[in-house]
């Protein structure tokens, strides 16, 4: 990964038997807030319109979620202009 100029975004558990170090506690921190933001997008087609996959093959459920996608986008769009007016 770090070749290919990646970065590690795993959390890292606390030594057994000693407390946590400041900077691994920081950087899991900071690796938290990056998670949250990400998560909460996926969470709304995901709970709020009942999405689950459950198709035989790859095509119908790349279908499937782009039509989530699409009306989740559409859902966000109208919220956004009803607060704008």
């Amino acid at each position: 990964m770090e070749r290919n100029g990646f970065v590690s975004h795993v959390h890292r558990k606390r030594p057994k038997g000693r407390p946590m170090p400041e900077a691994i506690r920081r950087a899991n921190n900071a690796k938290s807030k990056i998670r949250s933001r990400v998560e909460h997008v996926f969470a709304e087609p995901k709970d709020r319109m009942g999405l689950f996959i459950r198709t035989i093959g790859i095509a119908r459920a790349k279908t499937k979620i782009g039509l989530a996608n699409l009306v989740s986008n559409s859902k966000r769009l109208l919220f956004l202009r009803r607060i704008a007016a």
